[in-house]
């Protein structure tokens, strides 16, 4: 069906194409091209009933792949269905060519208005084929399941045929995969791991290593507390977070154990208990000056952490000095170790003192000084991609709250160039869907959101 086809002008698509109605748009083109549900479902993988759904609006069509198959089955052009138009690479194209820097984000306030417009456009489109990749990758993710390890809370399950073998080993390479699941933003394969993990690590300790196996559970517990918290599940957070302390102090070491604390403090947090969050994060911090059985560098990361986590709670309750004071504490701390460093699963240093520096300002309503904290990192040396993510999410929330849509919606693209599936977050969403009103000058803006579920 070639673009000069009469439905194009007729009045329904039209009206489907002023609506943004996507599933309008799809059954007009597949009647006009006279293809029956049946034989479209056929070539796109769907059934006749689904697709009969989304045409109806009975049910969303924001699967960017199956809107890409559609686009080519039916002839429709990409953009009409919300997704960046294809081009051609060129010899000129370079890997790093989609890259959004802070000197881009961080131009000068005079940037001429046509010029961010384009900038914008360009972003879109690179960033959408830089991101999604092939078609085969492109939709965006689901929510990552958690009923297994939902199943494994309520029942404590130990797990029948286990594999591998329980040995120190195994259950060592099982939480260093959960880990390295978490720092690179792989949360649907976490998802559906730890249960098994967590299985794998309590039976060790029915196999002689009572100690190890301690200490396993815990830090994988931490990983499963850090992962609810990223999803939202408040609730399952609360509870893993409980899971982990009560393994760690059943015989793993002080570090874990402050581990532990650290994310029952996040968990208290999160459900609005600011002050009781707040001071278990100091106490357990504290309580580790006196230790001289670990490692100093370690010691001073999970120190340096547990301050840096207290002070963010303060400024979620709004207490200025303490925050301050707190954030004060951290950064001393990153000073003795005197770069980040990656350690236990978790990153502290400099750079994360800065990160939590743009949170805290961004809490404290000060949008400017959250920036020329932002300023001061290179989000390409931060040493994972959760902390890359994070970032960037933080900038957007910076230039949101200083009614600045174009900078956010920027930043919340680099955020989906370094993770896709962090911008899955409801933070995310919720600034997406902001950025709706100003779809006619932010290109792509309509697509993003669909990318994010923030149109559902």
């Amino acid at each position: 069906m070639d673009s000069i086809h009469p439905i194009w002008r007729s009045t329904a698509m039209r009206a489907a194409l002023a609506r943004r109605d996507a599933g309008a748009i799809v059954r007009l083109a597949r009647r006009a091209a006279d293809i029956t549900l049946a034989d479209l479902g056929k070539q796109v993988g769907y059934t006749a009933a689904s697709l009969s759904r989304m045409e109806r609006g009975k049910q969303p069509m924001r699967d960017v792949l199956l809107l890409q198959s559609l686009a080519a089955c039916l002839d429709i052009p990409p953009h009409l269905l919300g997704l960046a138009p294809q081009r051609r690479r060129t010899a000129s194209d370079r890997p790093d060519a989609t890259r959004v820097g802070t000197h881009t984000l961080f131009g000068e306030e005079g940037d001429d208005p046509v010029r961010r417009r384009e900038l914008l456009a360009t972003l879109t489109g690179a960033t959408t084929s830089a991101v999604l990749g092939p078609p085969a990758a492109a939709h965006a993710p689901a929510q990552p399941n958690l009923s297994g390890l939902e199943d494994l809370l309520l029942h404590r399950q130990h797990g029948q045929a286990l594999a591998p073998d329980p040995t120190p080993s195994t259950v060592a390479a099982a939480v260093n995969a959960s880990r390295q699941d978490f720092g690179a933003c792989r949360y649907d394969t976490l998802a559906r791991a730890l249960p098994a993990r967590i299985a794998l690590a309590q039976a060790l300790g029915d196999h002689g290593s009572p100690e190890q196996a301690a200490t396993a559970v815990a830090e994988l517990y931490t990983t499963a507390t850090r992962l609810c918290i990223k999803l939202g599940e408040d609730g399952l957070a609360a509870v893993t977070a409980d899971r982990a302390l009560t393994a760690a102090l059943g015989g793993a070491g002080a570090l874990t154990v402050a581990e532990a604390h650290r994310m029952v403090s996040s968990a208290w947090r999160r459900q609005g208990h600011y002050a009781r969050a707040t001071n278990v994060a100091v106490t357990a911090a504290q309580q580790l000056t006196a230790d001289r059985t670990t490692d100093v560098i370690e010691r001073l990361s999970v120190q340096g952490n547990l301050y840096a986590t207290a002070a963010y709670t303060a400024a979620k309750q709004g207490d200025r000095h303490t925050a301050y004071a707190l954030i004060a504490e951290a950064e001393a701390t990153a000073g003795q170790l005197g770069q980040d460093a990656l350690l236990r699963g978790t990153v502290f240093g400099p750079s994360q003192v800065l990160l939590h520096q743009v949170s805290i300002s961004h809490l404290l309503g000060d949008a400017g000084q959250a920036i020329e904290h932002a300023r001061r990192i290179d989000p390409a040396a931060l040493p994972t991609t959760e902390r890359q993510a994070r970032y960037w999410i933080d900038v957007a929330r910076a230039f949101d709250q200083w009614g600045k849509p174009d900078r956010c919606y920027r930043a919340l693209l680099a955020a989906e160039q370094a993770a896709l599936q962090e911008v899955r977050r409801s933070s995310v969403r919720t600034m997406a869907a902001n950025l709706m009103r100003h779809d006619r000058t932010l290109p792509g803006v309509r697509a993003f959101a669909h990318r994010v579920g923030a149109l559902t």
